[in-house]
C-alpha cells in the first residue's frame, strides 16, 4: 500500500480537480490511499472523498495568513510525513511550492509535482509576483522534487527547465477521461434544451471558469454577426468565476440578454454536451483542456483557438482551430460552415481515438497507478 498526499485541489470542480477525481475512481484502493491538503474552506468532490476514505486537511491561506499558513503546514508535515510515501503536487505554476519544500525537510521520499497549464493565469500585481517566484523555482526545482509530470508538452515547458526536457526527466501523463460517462444522449439534449426552452435553436456552447483565460467574452463579441448568419443561434455557458458580472454588462450592453444564457457549474457535464450543437472554445492559453477531452467523448463538433496545442488536443476529425489574430468575421464563416455541414463524431470512433491516443481512462489509470506503486 502507498499513502499519498494530494495538493491542488481546491472548492470549484474545475481542471485539476477533474483530472484527479477522474483517475482516482478507477484506482485499487487496496494498493493506494490519498489524502488532500487544502487552503479553502470546502473541497470539491467532499462526498466522493469522503467515501472512499480519504483525509482532507484545511489551512489558512497564505496570503491572508502567512504566518499562521506556514506555521500549521510547518507542523502538518513535521508531524505527518512520516505516514507517506508519496507527494502529489498539481499546479499550474511554481510560485508556491513550500508543501513540496517541507515534504523533502521531513523526509516524504517520492516529490511529483504535476503540471496542469502553459501560462501564468495570475492577472495584473498578482501576475508580477506570481512571475518572479515561478521562475526562481523553476530554475532551482530539481533541489525539492524528485518526479516531473506534465498534461502536455507545452505543460511541461512553462513548469521545468529545458534540461530537465533534455534530459528526458519529464513524464507525460495524459488527462484521460470516461468515455462511457460522456457519451452522447438524446434524452438528456432534449432535457437541457426543454428546460431552457431552447427545443429549436442552434446551441453554441463553452464549459469552464469565467475567466480571462478562458475568453468567453470573445464569444458573446461575436454572436450579433453570426445571428446574421443563423438567426436561431442562441450562447450557453456553462460555469462561474471573477469574470461573471463583467460578461453580465457586455451582454446588456449588446442587447443579448434573449440570447446568452450563464447557467452557472453543473455537475452534469456530459448533459450539456449533449445540448450543445457546437463547443466554441476561444482560449487564451491552456495547458491541455478536460472540456475539449470531454466534447470530444460526446461526439460534439468544436471550434477551439490554436492556443490550445493542436498536436495533443485533436482526436476527432470534427474539430476545428482557428487563430484569435483572425477577424471576427472569419470565425463567423467558420461556425456557420460549421452549423451547416459538421456533424457529430461516431461512437466507435470516439473509443478508437481515446484509446489509440491514451486518453482513455481504464488503461491510462492503470499505468498511473503503476507510476505510483513503483519504487525508486
Amino acid at each position: 500500500m502507498k499513502n499519498i498526499l494530494v495538493w491542488g485541489m481546491s472548492d470549484f470542480p474545475g481542471g485539476i480537480e477533474s483530472v484527479i477525481i477522474n483517475y482516482l475512481k478507477h484506482f485499487n484502493f487496496s494498493k493506494v490511499h490519498f489524502d488532500f491538503i487544502i487552503t479553502k474552506p470546502e473541497i470539491a468532490y467532499r462526498e466522493q472523498l469522503q467515501k472512499w476514505g480519504c483525509s482532507v486537511f484545511y489551512f489558512p491561506q497564505k496570503r491572508k495568513n502567512p504566518i499562521k499558513y506556514y506555521k500549521k503546514l510547518n507542523d502538518f508535515f513535521k508531524n505527518k510525513s512520516q505516514n507517506y510515501d508519496i507527494l502529489w503536487f498539481n499546479t499550474n505554476d511554481l510560485s508556491n511550492i513550500d508543501c513540496v519544500k517541507l515534504a523533502k525537510k521531513y523526509g516524504i521520499k517520492r516529490r511529483i509535482i504535476h503540471s496542469h497549464n502553459s501560462k501564468n493565469t495570475a492577472e495584473g500585481l498578482n501576475k508580477i509576483r506570481k512571475t518572479v517566484f515561478h521562475s526562481y523555482n523553476k530554475k532551482n526545482i530539481s533541489k525539492w522534487a524528485t518526479d516531473y509530470w506534465a498534461c502536455s508538452t507545452a505543460a511541461a515547458t512553462w513548469m521545468y527547465p529545458h534540461q530537465l526536457i533534455r534530459d528526458n526527466k519529464i513524464k507525460i501523463i495524459k488527462n484521460a477521461i470516461s468515455l462511457d460517462d460522456l457519451k452522447f444522449s438524446e434524452e438528456k439534449r432534449k432535457k437541457i434544451r426543454s428546460k431552457l426552452n431552447l427545443k429549436g435553436n442552434y446551441i453554441i456552447g463553452n464549459i469552464g471558469r469565467l475567466n480571462f483565460q478562458k475568453n468567453q467574452e470573445f464569444i458573446i463579441d461575436i454572436l450579433p454577426q453570426l445571428l446574421k448568419m443563423i438567426p436561431n443561434a442562441v450562447v450557453v455557458l456553462v460555469g462561474e468565476g471573477d469574470d461573471r458580472k463583467k460578461l453580465e454588462k457586455r451582454i446588456e450592453s449588446l442587447n443579448l440578454k434573449s440570447k446568452v444564457f450563464l447557467v452557472g457549474q453543473q455537475d452534469n457535464a456530459s448533459s450539456w454536451y449533449s445540448s450543445f450543437d457546437v463547443l466554441l472554445f476561444p482560449s487564451l492559453f491552456e495547458g491541455l483542456s478536460v472540456t475539449l477531452l470531454e466534447a470530444q467523448a460526446n461526439g460534439l463538433p468544436i471550434l477551439a483557438s490554436n492556443n490550445v496545442h493542436p498536436e495533443e488536443e485533436k482526436l476527432n476529425n470534427n474539430f476545428s482551430y482557428l487563430s484569435l489574430d483572425k477577424d471576427m468575421k472569419e470565425w463567423v464563416n467558420k461556425l456557420n460552415y460549421i452549423a451547416k455541414n459538421v456533424k457529430r463524431e461516431n461512437r466507435s470512433n470516439i473509443k478508437n481515438n481515446f484509446q489509440k491516443n491514451g486518453y482513455e481512462i481504464n488503461t491510462a489509470a492503470k499505468q498511473l497507478q503503476l507510476e505510483f506503486l513503483k519504487e525508486e
